[in-house]
């Protein structure tokens, strides 16, 4: 039986400040039994232009990914953000376009989040990985919200040896990132991250994990600048067993 053919949605965010979540996507996915391509023409989602009230750019890039993506068996992004405006905002961008409505519903449909992808599509229940540490794990809003993702990762990260879960009090509260919104509202953003951290803080996690690179560039900013001492990584660089790459916002060994 042929290897499916899946297709790596970087990110913005991957692509230019976290390359190794990448690489440890690419890892995991295929080691679940797949062929990995990771299409050169792949840019922005345009999730940032659809948020901004700027249609026709957010068409242009969904035109353009869908494209990139079109002999891939599926589309897989370690991101809920991006995930869900693949999956969940790319119809609706076309709606009344009977060409690009049918496309991106086409697209939409073999679109996941990574750890989604790996537990629920490639049957994956465990991981055979060994780490003496206790985490806690923020549930993005995209990911738990659009997507229904809550409870996979925690069985995967549940299967590695010496690892605790910590689970925080108002986890399904907003970490404050939120795109342009804590460029938009500054102030308002801190105070909602604060108050995240304070209760990463009381769960006793020395690390904080989640599915998506800007609630934890955003988190660990804030705890850079408040003195914490609460490491954080995405969940794709622990499944995959990178712990070499330092903590994001740790120095460059």
């Amino acid at each position: 039986m042929p290897r499916p053919k899946v297709g790596l949605f970087v990110t913005c965010l991957v692509d230019l400040l976290r390359p190794s979540v990448g690489e440890a996507s690419h890892k995991l996915i295929e080691d679940s039994g797949c062929d990995v391509v990771v299409p050169r023409a792949q840019t922005c989602c345009g999730q940032p232009a659809h948020n901004s009230g700027a249609p026709e750019s957010a068409r242009a890039l969904a035109r353009q990914t869908i494209e990139a993506f079109d002999s891939c068996d599926y589309v897989v992004a370690p991101s809920g953000s991006c995930a869900g405006m693949l999956r969940i905002h790319y119809p609706a961008l076309f709606a009344g376009d009977a060409h690009w409505e049918k496309r991106s519903r086409d697209f939409a449909a073999r679109c996941h989040e990574l750890v989604s992808f790996l537990v629920n599509i490639r049957g994956i229940k465990s991981i055979a990985a060994k780490l003496a540490a206790s985490i806690a794990y923020h549930d993005s809003c995209s990911g738990l919200r659009e997507l229904n993702i809550r409870a996979e990762p925690r069985r995967l990260l549940s299967s590695i040896e010496g690892l605790r879960i910590c689970e925080i009090a108002d986890g399904e509260t907003c970490c404050g990132f939120g795109g342009a919104f804590c460029v938009k509202y500054p102030e308002i953003s801190a105070r909602i991250g604060g108050d995240k951290l304070e209760n990463v803080s009381r769960t006793g996690a020395g690390v904080l994990l989640s599915g998506d690179l800007g609630c934890l560039l955003h988190l660990a900013g804030l705890a850079s600048r408040k003195g914490s001492a609460i490491m954080f990584r995405h969940v794709a660089e622990v499944l995959a067993g990178d712990l070499e790459t330092p903590a994001i916002g740790e120095p460059q060994r």
